[in-house]
């Protein structure tokens, strides 16, 4: 919306609901999707996720990394954010590129 806040529907397991991360939800840049899952980067460089855990709506594993998040990519199952210095975060289902540990 115009004041940087998300307003979302739909199946409430698929990240229709946002009910638990609305307040967090302002001063949102970007907004990408899995399958599943929204994930926002706010204007601060912080990232809120919302939706399905194992399809990148929990990224609580990571959150303490996802700080300076330039840009969100999405596959069908995961996130991946790109920081200020140029380092990758992902999280997600780990088959689907929710785990960038091995590379």
């Amino acid at each position: 919306l115009e004041d940087g806040s998300v307003v979302a529907w739909g199946r409430p397991g698929s990240g229709g609901d946002s009910s638990a991360v609305h307040d967090q939800l302002k001063s949102v840049r970007q907004i990408q999707a899995t399958w599943f899952a929204f994930a926002a980067i706010l204007e601060d460089g912080s990232v809120v996720t919302w939706g399905n855990p194992d399809c990148g709506g929990d990224s609580s594993a990571v959150q303490d990394q996802l700080k300076s998040v330039q840009q969100i990519q999405a596959t069908s199952f995961a996130f991946a954010a790109i920081l200020e210095d140029g380092s990758v975060v992902a999280w997600g289902r780990p088959g689907s590129g929710g785990d960038s540990s091995a590379v």
